[in-house]
């Protein structure tokens, strides 16, 4: 099969490669249909995330139809249309048991990222997201085995468009639990820091739950227009202007009820974040949780969806020791809230689908991953298609 291959840092291609098989009785095999880049593959794709071999397959969202089953997968059958969620959770674990699929410890053979660990198991196993989370050939491709299949994947009607209902795997769910993590609801006020896939899923899940004011942070000035135009977010541009600074301005010198970090550990920071980052001495840049922190009001929240690692300085954790912060973070439980979000999509209240800017074959993906990294041709989103 033909499919989305890391052989270093800003360098994949699309090759042939071996198809792939059932393993487990509880395994299947997709055909995908669609699969997309997400921001998180940025990491990856620049070599920000250790754990990635040559060779490895990328890709973490993606659907498809089954085309063979193991025989212990009692949900699904061949022709079945799914989405598959990018965390792989077993369902019976400690963790699975409460809802929380990230964390669960029996999918992931390896060791995860944490620094500080102790004899602490590693959490949930992921597709195409380096050898720390288990290896597992991801999903940018023509066909993929998914683990695990009784647990996650969501039967989709046939009535619904790939792009309606393909970021149930990663994005949208993403952005959902960032707001309720949030703990916002109506007549609040939300700041969102980083205009990209997921903070413009954040976006509209903030609005349908009935955020009242809502603040768009980012340096790219189409991203910040899209979230004005769809979402009604007041945009700043925070090259601009200390966007903490005018939203405190904003809200009555109080700041927001909550904060979103949409962005993580490659936000852009001091050039000396940078030269630390670079020799290992940091683990990326803290500015968005800066700005998060000096954003929201005593007694509010600070939400993370982004991707951090190892350690970061000038947390500021005096800051939000005075002002009593509530912080959130993680990755997502996708399971728990696919099923919710088909519902809402098909109700109409939800439409993922109009963040896509572009379509591509598969063999074009390498295309793909330059221009979303360079934000090249107002590059929100990139859908890619086998076959």
């Amino acid at each position: 099969m033909r499919a989305l291959v890391y052989h270093s840092a800003h360098d994949v291609k699309v090759d042939t490669v071996p198809d792939p098989v059932l393993q487990q009785a509880d395994d299947i095999i997709l055909r995908i249909t669609a699969t997309a880049i997400c921001g998180s593959d940025l990491h990856l794709y620049r070599g920000k995330v250790p754990g990635m071999r040559a060779g490895d397959i990328l890709g973490h969202e993606f659907m498809g139809e089954v085309v063979e089953a193991g025989p212990a997968v009692a949900t699904l059958a061949p022709g079945d249309r799914v989405v598959i969620p990018f965390v792989i959770a077993c369902g019976d674990c400690f963790f699975c048991a409460r809802q929380l699929y990230a964390a669960c410890e029996t999918t992931n053979p390896a060791r995860g990222a944490i620094l500080n660990k102790k004899q602490l198991r590693p959490g949930a196993a992921m597709f195409g997201y380096t050898h720390l989370y288990g290896g597992v050939p991801g999903g940018q491709a023509e066909y993929a085995r998914v683990p695990k299949a009784n647990v996650g994947p969501v039967l989709i009607p046939a009535t619904m468009a790939d792009e309606q209902v393909l970021f149930l795997s990663d994005i949208l769910p993403t952005g959902y639990q960032a707001v309720l993590n949030a703990g916002v609801g109506p007549g609040d006020s939300l700041a969102i820091f980083g205009a990209g896939p997921v903070g413009q899923m954040a976006a509209a899940c903030a609005r349908m739950l009935g955020v009242e004011t809502l603040f768009m942070v980012d340096h790219h000035p189409y991203r910040l227009e899209f979230a004005r135009a769809t979402y009604g977010a007041i945009p700043i541009n925070f090259d601009d202007v200390d966007a903490a600074e005018v939203i405190v301005e904003n809200t009555a010198y109080r700041g927001v009820d909550a904060a979103i970090d949409a962005i993580g550990f490659e936000a852009k920071g001091s050039a000396l974040e940078t030269a630390l980052a670079t020799l290992k001495l940091e683990g990326g840049s803290g500015q968005a949780l800066r700005q998060c922190i000096a954003a929201v009001r005593r007694g509010g929240t600070v939400s993370v969806p982004g991707v951090y690692a190892g350690f970061i300085h000038a947390f500021l954790f005096g800051d939000a020791f005075e002002k009593g912060l509530t912080f959130k973070m993680g990755q997502t439980h996708v399971q728990r809230h696919m099923p919710e979000l088909l519902e809402l999509i098909w109700q109409g209240r939800l439409d993922p689908g109009k963040l896509v800017s572009h379509r591509l074959p598969l063999e074009q993906a390498a295309d793909g991953y330059r221009m979303f990294d360079r934000k090249q041709d107002g590059c929100r989103k990139v859908i890619l298609q086998p076959g």
